[in-house]
């Protein structure tokens, strides 16, 4: 008992300090989009991504002699904040860079599209916040990488994967739930994108942690006491939360968009970048477990236990946080 309560507390501290940001997957990517209307003349979109407290201190900054010329007003969607500019210079050469990306968790998908059908698509992270205009470096799997980047940075979006693992040990009906999981969210990624259906993200993301008290909560308690459907057909629940957690995912992507012209292959991308992302903990979760069991033949229950402990802390700390949240005014 002493072992479990230790590692309950080890975990929990270690979730409640990565929780502390509850809004962790809420540090959304920027984008900087630049147009080429006529020889040397860009309309400029930048997309600048904001928190519930505080706008991120992000600026692009183009080639030496560029200038930027706003087209109109700036516009605050809730989650970014948007401008409008036109500048009249040359993209072809020297260096674009995005100031204070360095002290930020968040990355910049930057595409350039010329007059002559050229288009770069790249993007700017903190350890190399510029691109050289001249020799830009191809980055065809961009959203690929944004998607595995969502689902690792997304805590929540992580235990809740998680706890699937943990709530269903045999293998076929785990590959069940997590192919309703998928589906689902795959679904209302897509009608979210593509603005068939939107949700707002504030009471989305606080579902969402509660999605994960709720799973915790099966976790705890007895086979007997566990509701019918996660007992009878536990994949019925994953794709029910899955629904939610799709709309959660397509938050990254509503405030930033998509290149219309590339809707259909970048969509695809984002999503099997978070498969891909969430494949990966589940075999990291695999063989953690079998690892143990050769090791510590108690050490399976043990850590389930605190994993589940902790999850269920995390959750009910964002739960609360994020319905606090849905009262407070948007910071400009």
């Amino acid at each position: 008992m002493k072992a479990a309560a230790g590692c309950a507390l080890l975990l929990m501290a270690l979730v409640l300090l990565l929780g502390g940001r509850s809004h962790a997957h809420e540090v959304r990517p920027a984008y900087l989009q630049l147009e080429e209307i006529a020889p040397a003349q860009f309309d400029v979109l930048w997309k600048q991504p904001t928190l519930p407290d505080r706008r991120l201190a992000i600026e692009p900054l183009l080639p030496h002699g560029c200038t930027l010329e706003p087209t109109a007003p700036p516009e605050h969607t809730g989650a970014a904040l948007i401008h409008s500019w036109r500048t009249t210079c040359d993209l072809r050469s020297g260096e674009l860079t995005v100031s204070g990306l360095t002290a930020t968790l968040t990355d910049v998908m930057v595409r350039i599209v010329y007059l002559n059908g050229d288009v770069v698509s790249q993007i700017l992270r903190p350890a190399s916040p510029r691109l050289d205009l001249a020799d830009p470096r191809p980055a065809a799997g961009g959203y690929f990488l944004l998607g595995v980047e969502h689902l690792l940075l997304g805590l929540d979006h992580i235990l809740f994967v998680v706890g699937l693992v943990l709530f269903i040990r045999s293998p076929w009906p785990l590959v069940q739930a997590v192919t309703a999981f998928t589906i689902a969210h795959s679904i209302t990624l897509a009608l979210s994108v593509l603005q068939l259906v939107t949700l707002p993200q504030g009471p989305v993301e606080a579902v969402i942690a509660l999605s994960i008290l709720f799973l915790a909560r099966e976790l705890m308690i007895s086979p007997a006491q566990r509701s019918t459907v996660t007992q009878a057909a536990p994949w019925l629940m994953a794709f029910g939360f899955g629904l939610l957690h799709g709309f959660g995912f397509a938050g990254a992507l509503a405030d930033i968009g998509l290149p219309r012209d590339q809707l259909a292959a970048s969509l695809l991308l984002f999503n099997l970048g978070i498969e891909a992302g969430q494949l990966g903990v589940i075999a990291v979760m695999l063989a953690g477990g079998w690892l143990v069991r050769r090791l510590w033949v108690s050490g399976p229950p043990v850590m389930a236990r605190g994993v589940t402990v902790a999850m269920g802390c995390a959750a009910g700390f964002w739960t609360i946080d994020r319905v606090a949240m849905l009262f407070q005014p948007a910071v400009a």
